[in-house]
């Protein structure tokens, strides 16, 4: 076995190939980035079919707070626990966004002893997957522009382009920009703008696809423009597909690395769940299912986002079937909703704890629509008292609800035992497979109300005039029976993000619906949620340096 250091943190780490063949797995079968990570190579997943007893375990969490809930802390930890109790597992994650990294999120690495490695390698530009889409999606930008310069042969009205330009990076300035000016040898003038990298269809489509072929029909298929009299262009027309595909070549392939205890993860792909599907590829899923018993995967923000998506979008396209939620939640994130000041968090108040379980008994009920059972962990944070965690671990038993503490950042592996030991067991009593909220072919207003009313808690959807619009051109081409992947705020179970705790008797403001035809869903903008973040005043990329030695400090 070879074992090495990881160059910015010191921690033991086993060499890539020696985490490969944990998994049945040769070097052979590896795209080798340095010591500690690599790709799998596409026809590994032929080898190895679905094992019948593989238990696909969906990590969740409450209404996320500015104090930060720890969900992919106790991914990696869940993952590591079921490890120590000898079960073979894969912890299958999404990549980090350059954005939430430099912005105020930080990274997406774990923390404490339940962390991803190499951890600035994969926060930063990782295997190149995400300048691959960054490529690929501006392409096909390029590209709509050029065939309009050329004379404009597919007629397309510069007016109707919908599709936009990416840039991984939070950057409000290029929300909206008008292109082309300087002359007519600069192209035709027209506003555009830059949506983040994360939100770009071809992310999306890159995690839904397992293939080659795949991943090109489906760019194939994406919706760039309309007609001066209304009729779709979609990428074929351009015959740009090839080369969009071959910029991803190696951008589909799964990434493996470690976790701090050495328990293989893949991480690949990386949508938000606020503007996107919000979780990590199904061909790594796919893969990891095939190669361990337990497959603990995570969707981003609160169950209300990410994981309402996992159900009626992405099990269906990856055929996988949950067989149970971890949904996280903290004292913290508890005190918060109940109405407590973020600089009041860190005293001890088991009164308001309890008091802001309705956003967690919200999230909890609706898990049970989905006929998946589900376990609260509990993460503890280094304020949290036994008080506080004794009082609301008995309120969560006392309503019914599966619920254990989890150490996980202070002791890795070691800090969850317990909710590693009652999720297998949970699993093994779940039964039969889960259920999607909707079905596809009912009408697209009628889908979007099923998610609101009964997943958010909305009374009515107030569709403004583009939306409309939107609507009456989506059933006019035929794209009506696509699922939907709803863009909302993550702060809130509604679509204002100052309402806290359990919001009632609100209505939903659907701005406009995007068509991601390629992708396979429909995308309502909902309040005021935007696809390009911005920067803080005091953004994290402030604290981020590298000294003479290539150490870099300061990634969180």
């Amino acid at each position: 076995m070879r074992k090495t250091k990881e160059h910015s943190t010191g921690n033991n780490l086993r060499h890539i190939v020696d985490i490969a063949s944990m998994l049945g797995l040769t070097e052979d079968d590896l795209e080798l980035y340095g010591r500690y990570k690599a790709k799998i190579r596409l026809e590994v997943t032929g080898r190895f079919a679905r094992r019948k007893n593989s238990s696909l375990i969906l990590v969740s969490a409450m209404t996320p707070t500015p104090a930060g809930e720890g969900k992919t802390t106790v991914s990696i930890g869940l993952a590591q626990a079921l490890a120590k109790i000898g079960k073979s597992t894969i912890a299958a994650l999404r990549e980090p966004s350059l954005g939430p990294v430099f912005g105020i999120k930080g990274g997406a690495t774990g923390g404490g002893l339940s962390r991803v490695h190499p951890v600035d390698d994969i926060n930063l530009h990782f295997t190149n997957d995400f300048p691959a889409v960054e490529s690929a999606h501006n392409l096909l930008s390029a590209i709509v522009d050029n065939s309009i310069f050329h004379g404009n042969p597919l007629n397309i009205d510069p007016r109707k382009i919908t599709w936009r330009r990416v840039i991984d990076m939070n950057d409000r300035s290029l929300r909206d920009i008008v292109i082309g000016l300087g002359g007519s040898t600069n192209g035709v003038p027209r506003e555009t703008g830059f949506d983040i990298v994360p939100s770009s269809e071809i992310m999306a489509i890159l995690c839904l696809s397992r293939s080659y072929e795949e991943l090109k029909d489906k760019i194939s298929r994406i919706l760039v423009s309309f007609t001066y009299d209304d009729k779709p262009v979609i990428a074929g027309d351009l015959k740009v597909e090839g080369a969009v595909t071959a910029l991803l070549k190696y951008a589909l392939l799964p990434n493996l690395v470690q976790t701090t205890e050495g328990v293989p993860a893949i991480i690949h792909g990386g949508p938000f769940a606020n503007i996107a599907q919000g979780t990590n590829s199904i061909i790594s899923t796919d893969l990891a299912l095939r190669l361990a018993d337990y497959v603990v995967t995570e969707a981003g923000f609160g169950f209300d986002l990410g994981a309402e998506k996992y159900f009626d979008i992405v099990a269906p396209y990856g055929n996988f079937n949950p067989r149970i939620v971890v949904l996280v939640a903290t004292v913290r994130a508890l005190k918060y909703h109940a109405g407590i000041a973020r600089e009041e968090l860190n005293d001890s108040n088991p009164h308001a704890a309890v008091l802001g379980m309705a956003n967690l008994r919200k999230h909890y009920e609706n898990i049970d629509k989905f006929n998946v059972p589900c376990i609260v962990a509990l993460n503890r944070f280094p304020s949290d008292t036994d008080e506080e965690i004794n009082a609301v671990v008995k309120a969560a038993e006392n309503e019914g609800m599966n619920i254990a503490p989890a150490d996980i950042f202070r002791l890795g592996g070691d800090g969850g035992l317990e909710l590693a030991e009652k999720t297998v067991q949970l699993t093994a009593e779940a039964e039969g497979t889960f259920k999607p909220l909707y079905e596809w072919n009912l009408p697209v207003e009628d889908k979007i109300f099923k998610v609101a009313s009964e997943i958010y808690g909305a009374v009515s959807i107030d569709y403004q005039p583009q939306a409309r619009r939107n609507l009456d051109m989506i059933k006019k081409i035929g794209y009506d029976r696509l699922p939907v992947c709803i863009a909302k705020t993550q702060q809130s179970l509604s679509d204002n993000p100052n309402l806290l705790g359990l919001p009632s008797n609100f209505i939903v403001t659907v701005r406009e619906i995007k068509i991601a035809s390629g992708a396979g869903f429909l995308i309502p903008i909902t309040g005021e949620i935007l696809r390009m973040p911005g920067l803080s005043r005091t953004p994290a990329a402030c604290n981020i340096n590298i000294d003479d030695t290539g150490n870099i400090k300061g990634i969180v």
